[in-house]
């Protein structure tokens, strides 16, 4: 049987899956704040380890060159291929974006092809299926929004700086995302309040007063500490709009919700216009949905008028892990795009 380990290394997560003859058959995601010290690779990778265990081969993508914990994305990738090797073995194989595959020497030769590339594995790996597609990968953190054409991904630009000039990568995720990066004021009881620009709510507070169920994708401590129930979730937005929970009723907190869930949408949808200005794709070109953000992707597909086709059905994934694959996609691309 030719099974084959792919790992997404974030600055957030850890994402590892488990390709059995060209389709998935496992996949999971680890909680690993790098910014906090290597230890939490370390022990993320060890959390992993019976399921890389089962792969034959092993090959990896990385964003977390990027965490703070670096003094630049140069010795970032330096490090992290360092523990990547110790951890996988010299054998592993590197996404090394418009590069392919390399080995590790290959990899240190070349950092700047290395670091923040994974959205060009899933990318490839849609374009194995569509000819043309609109991939957009709503994540945790961020969003790519990248065209496929022609049968190759075609991006107008491969480094973030750049990307995020282009539309192609909007810095807002699902659930990380400070609410203060979304939005500078919001509508309150008919008023429009200026909101405090301060770490005190989440996109995934948004989320959770809005009725989503985070359970399983939203991992990290929340921005007071406390737990994730609905009324400390509300409690954290009204700060943000210089109130206590106890100065509205949950409906009119939840349009105030309803309204910032919008605007960071609408963000993301100037992303893909922008995208789609440059590149316009025929009519019937489906959007790629991957990332943990794929009911708003499917939004999006509909307001531009696009067929919507989730990344584990692209992939043909078990229904029991369906999800995880569509929310781990780089992970499970290079696993099935690995020599």
């Amino acid at each position: 049987m030719n099974t084959r380990v792919g790992l997404d290394v974030g600055g957030a997560h850890l994402k590892v899956a488990l390709t059995e003859n060209g389709r998935p058959a496992d996949v999971c995601q680890i909680l690993c704040p790098l910014w906090q010290g290597l230890d939490k690779l370390d022990s993320a990778l060890g959390e992993a380890s019976s399921l890389i265990a089962r792969g034959t081969s092993r090959a990896f993508t990385m964003t977390g060159e990027l965490s703070d914990l670096f003094p630049d994305r140069t010795t970032g990738v330096q490090v992290l291929l360092d523990r990547m090797e110790k951890a996988l073995g010299p054998d592993a194989s590197v996404w090394m974006g418009v590069r392919g595959f390399g080995s590790l020497t290959d990899a240190r030769a070349h950092p700047a092809d290395v670091g923040s590339t994974n959205f060009l594995a899933t990318a490839t790996l849609v374009a194995r299926h569509h000819q043309d597609a609109l991939l957009i990968d709503f994540g945790s953190t961020t969003a790519d929004v990248i065209v496929i054409a022609n049968g190759k991904p075609e991006p107008a630009g491969l480094t973030d700086r750049v990307r995020q000039t282009t539309g192609e990568l909007v810095y807002t995720g699902y659930t990380r995302t400070a609410v203060m990066g979304v939005t500078t004021q919001a509508p309150f009881k008919g008023q429009w309040v200026t909101l405090a620009r301060e770490y005190l709510a989440t996109m995934a507070d948004v989320r959770r007063i809005q009725g989503e169920d985070l359970t399983e994708i939203d991992v990290h401590a929340t921005a007071d500490g406390k737990d994730k129930s609905l009324a400390c979730s509300v409690a954290r937005l009204a700060r943000m709009l210089g109130s206590d929970a106890s100065e509205a009723t949950l409906e009119e907190w939840q349009m105030v919700a309803a309204y910032v869930r919008e605007e960071q949408l609408r963000s993301v949808h100037n992303g893909v216009l922008q995208v789609l200005s440059r590149s316009p794709l025929p009519e019937k070109a489906p959007i790629i949905a991957a990332g943990i953000g794929t009911a708003d992707v499917a939004a999006l597909a509909t307001r531009v008028g696009r067929q919507c086709i989730a990344f584990d059905v692209l992939v043909g994934a078990p229904p029991e892990i369906a999800p995880w694959v569509t929310a781990c996609a780089p992970a499970v691309s290079v696993a099935l795009l690995a020599p």
